[in-house]
């Protein structure tokens, strides 16, 4: 493990010390070497490789073994940042029993380190099942996806009394229930600031306010991958797409007129197959 390494028992001090924690989706190694290369702290297999990677209108349909595929092959490009994977739809809400197993099999065959469970109060009895297995849980609360039918589309929490109750309720509930950190997700700034002053552990917020413990977007929005416009919590700050779109297109017109492969990418009769030098964006031998 990397002298960097972020563990569970290093939350604390970030809280009391800083800086803020950085968490950033990821569903693949390369993505994972890239996180690890950033200094990323935490590396989040998000249920939204649903939307993300398979292209669904919502998270619900990815199911416990596709995380357990990811989490392995994020797992295999991760040097640094802690690995946390998501418990999907319908692996953990028919029984604690079940959700126990679930949360195991992530740890056990898939390799994570921490578990993030959707749900407030009505999974208290989970979360303190897991924590005497010593399975790290992160809760998430306020905006929780997997509620996209119940609460009729991807909508702002907390906005009235009774559910800004509610949301501090469910963050009492996993707090004393035992969970590693708390992610805040779509809540008004001043509810994100309140729960991050009575938690005694982390909070990363995503559409939470500047006042959490830290923060999580997914990679692919922070890249400029996304095609669909943004959603008001998210920033992208590069502009992948484009360069993507460039090359692609630059590939196509290079084989149309059979400017590529060249000499220098054509194969002897004698010789290796030793690589050849990578080139800059420019052109030029790096």
């Amino acid at each position: 493990m990397s002298s960097r390494a972020m563990t569970v028992d290093r939350f604390l001090t970030r809280k009391k010390e800083g800086p803020p924690l950085t968490m950033v989706t990821a569903y693949d190694a390369p993505t994972a070497r890239l996180l690890s290369e950033a200094g990323i702290d935490i590396a989040l297999v998000g249920d939204s490789l649903a939307m993300v990677v398979q292209g669904r209108e919502n998270t619900l349909p990815v199911t416990i073994d596709e995380m357990i595929y990811h989490t392995r092959l994020v797992k295999n490009g991760l040097e640094g940042p802690l690995l946390v994977s998501d418990m999907p739809f319908l692996s953990y809400q028919i029984s604690e029993e079940e959700g126990h197993r679930n949360a195991g099999r992530l740890v056990k065959e898939a390799g994570a380190q921490a578990v993030k469970i959707e749900g407030g109060e009505e999974i208290a009895g989970l979360v303190r099942r897991l924590t005497i297995s010593m399975i790290p849980v992160i809760g998430h609360i306020g905006m929780k996806p997997m509620g996209v039918h119940q609460m009729g589309g991807f909508r702002v929490q907390g906005r009235d009394a009774e559910s800004r109750r509610q949301i501090v309720n469910d963050a009492r509930a996993l707090l004393e229930a035992g969970v590693c950190a708390l992610l805040l997700e779509a809540i008004p700034s001043s509810l994100g600031e309140e729960i991050t002053r009575l938690s005694p552990v982390p909070t990363i917020g995503i559409g939470a306010g500047p006042h959490t413990d830290g923060q999580v977007l997914v990679f692919h929005d922070l890249v400029g991958w996304t095609s669909n416009p943004l959603p008001r919590f998210a920033r992208a700050f590069g502009n992948a797409r484009p360069l993507m779109e460039d090359a692609l297109t630059d590939f196509r017109k290079a084989v149309q007129n059979r400017s590529f492969p060249s000499p220098e990418e054509t194969y002897a009769e004698e010789g290796g197959i030793s690589p050849r030098k990578s080139k800059n964006p420019k052109g030029k031998d790096v």
